[in-house]
């Protein structure tokens, strides 16, 4: 039996959850989310969702604890949201942004220009004799996620240097150069 599929999904105040059939639907005061989640079945009680799977199949198991934690993810998002701190380090890092246009200088020839979703608010903050900072911020865990790896996968941080697209916070490990 899976731990995590086992365990319920509390509802916080201030969220409405509905099952219709196999599709979950919760809404909260940072918007609302909707999610299939078809082999598995799901019904509320006592202020919290439970989790039940057809069969003890291999995929059925498996998709019994991924389904609660995505479920659990948009109750935390919608009541709570996502935020992913991103920092550049490297000499003539930029990164600005026009309302959902991201534009980002990492060294290369030409600025790398991203379309920001519109369910996503993008903040950049650059300080002197600082390294500068993009902060995503959506209700969207997932979405949340793949923008920021979008953006790191451009200039991965890369350990002789320390330069890249680092989490704020990650430790980067140096390595020594050729040892002659």
């Amino acid at each position: 039996m899976s731990r995590i599929g086992k365990s319920p999904v509390q509802i916080p105040s201030g969220v409405e959850l509905k099952i219709e059939g196999s599709v979950v639907y919760v809404k909260g005061k940072l918007g609302e989310l909707s999610r299939d989640i078809s082999p598995i079945t799901a019904e509320i009680k006592d202020n919290a969702v439970y989790f039940n799977r057809p069969s003890d199949s291999k995929a059925d198991k498996s998709f019994h604890g991924l389904y609660r934690s995505l479920v659990n993810n948009m109750v935390i998002g919608v009541s709570e949201g996502f935020t992913i701190s991103l920092e550049l380090v490297g000499v003539g890092y930029r990164a600005s942004n026009q309302g959902q246009v991201l534009d980002l200088s990492l060294g290369f020839s030409h600025n790398i220009v991203i379309n920001v979703a519109p369910e996503v608010k993008v903040e950049t903050i650059s300080e002197k004799g600082k390294n500068p900072i993009i902060k995503f911020t959506s209700n969207d865990k997932e979405l949340v996620g793949k923008l920021a790896a979008e953006v790191r996968s451009y200039r991965p941080p890369e350990p002789y240097k320390g330069k890249g697209v680092l989490f704020v916070g990650e430790v980067l490990r140096k390595k020594d150069g050729k040892s002659a």
